[in-house]
C-alpha cells in the first residue's frame, strides 16, 4: 500500500513543518513512561519526504498535539490519524494542515502520532497504533473541560491506514467507554479483509501470519452494527490504492445498521490527496466535514 501521493511543493510543505504553529497548538506525550507493549529498541524517530510530502518514520514515542478551537467554539473535538501504510506517519499532509483547518472551524483538533508497528520496537506490533488511538480517545476526555468540548463528543478520523486504524477503533469496541469514539470520519480508509488488504496487515502490521481469529476480528465491515459510530467518508472513483469499494461496503454496512452516514465521492482525486485540492473538487472535503461535525 502506498502511503500517500505529492499534493503540494516539498518546500512549502517543509516551512510549513518547521514554522510555529498556528493556535498556540500543545504537544504532549500519550503515555507517562515507556508505553504498553513496546520493548526497548535504538530506532530513532526522524522525517524525510515520501511521495512529495514530508513523514514521520520509526516512531516510538507516541504524542498528542492539540489545537485549540479558534473563534466560536462548537464543542466537539476529533482525533487525526495521519496515514501512510503503517510504515509511516504523513504528519503534515494528512495530520496538521487537517487540524488547523478544522480548528479554525471552531473544532478542537488533535494529531495522534502513533506508534508505528515495528518489530524492532514490540514483541506484538500490532497492537501499538490501536493502544495508541484509544489512548488518546481517553486523553482527549480528560481535557475536555480546559478546551472546552463536550467529553461526550469526541471523534476519530482517518487517512488511508489511519483510516483503517479509525475504522478499527469504531468497529472493536473497548470495554472503557472513553476509549471508543462518538463519530468517525474516513478518508480513503480500509474497511474490508479482502486478500490484498491481508497481505498487507501481514507485512506491514502484524509482521506475520494472521490467525483464523484475527481474520474474522480484522473483517471490519462484516462487524458494522448498531453500536458502530456515525461517519462521514471521503474518496475518490479512480484511487488506485485503496479502492472506493471499502468505503461504499462500510456506508451500505452503516446503513442497514441503522447509523447515520454521509459520503462524498470524488469522480479524481486519486489517492492521498490530504486536504484536497481545487482543480478536482476534493479541496471541498474539510468544510463538509466541518459542518457534519457541527451537526453531531
Amino acid at each position: 500500500m502506498k502511503p500517500i501521493t505529492a499534493i503540494t511543493p516539498m518546500t512549502v510543505l517543509f516551512l510549513m513543518l518547521i514554522a510555529p504553529p498556528s493556535g498556540a497548538a500543545t504537544m504532549m506525550d500519550l503515555w507517562p513512561g515507556q508505553p504498553p507493549h513496546s520493548k526497548p529498541s535504538t530506532l530513532e524517530e526522524h522525517v524525510k519526504e515520501a511521495w512529495g510530502v514530508p513523514c514521520a518514520y520509526d516512531v516510538t514515542r507516541p504524542t498528542l498535539t492539540i489545537y485549540p478551537a479558534q473563534g466560536e467554539n462548537c464543542g466537539r473535538a476529533i482525533v487525526i490519524f495521519p496515514g501512510g501504510g503503517y510504515a509511516l506517519e504523513s504528519i503534515v499532509a494528512e495530520g496538521r494542515l487537517i487540524a488547523e483547518a478544522l480548528a479554525s472551524r471552531g473544532i478542537t483538533a488533535a494529531v495522534l502520532k502513533y506508534r508505528l508497528p515495528l518489530l524492532e520496537a514490540s514483541d506484538e506490533p500490532q497492537l501499538l497504533p490501536l493502544t495508541d488511538a484509544r489512548r488518546a480517545l481517553s486523553l482527549m476526555r480528560s481535557l475536555a473541560k480546559q478546551y472546552g468540548f463536550d467529553p461526550a463528543k469526541v471523534g476519530v478520523l482517518g487517512f488511508s491506514a489511519g483510516g483503517h486504524l479509525a475504522a478499527t477503533v469504531s468497529v472493536l469496541r473497548s470495554e472503557d467507554k472513553g476509549e471508543n469514539p462518538d463519530f468517525s470520519a474516513l478518508i480513503y480508509g480500509v474497511t474490508t479483509l479482502s486478500p490484498a488488504n491481508q497481505k498487507w496487515l501481514e507485512e506491514a502490521l502484524f509482521h506475520r501470519a494472521m490467525t483464523a481469529a484475527e481474520k474474522q476480528q480484522y473483517s471490519l465491515v462484516d462487524h458494522v452494527d448498531a453500536r458502530t459510530p456515525p461517519a462521514f467518508l471521503v474518496h475518490a472513483f479512480d484511487d488506485d490504492v485503496v479502492p472506493i469499494r471499502e468505503s461504499q461496503l462500510y456506508a451500505q454496512a452503516l446503513a442497514a445498521a441503522g447509523q447515520g452516514v454521509e459520503v462524498h465521492f470524488f469522480a479524481k482525486g486519486g489517492h492521498g490527496f490530504g486536504p484536497g485540492r481545487a482543480q478536482d473538487g476534493t479541496g471541498q472535503w474539510m468544510a463538509l466535514l466541518a459542518e457534519w461535525i457541527h451537526r453531531r
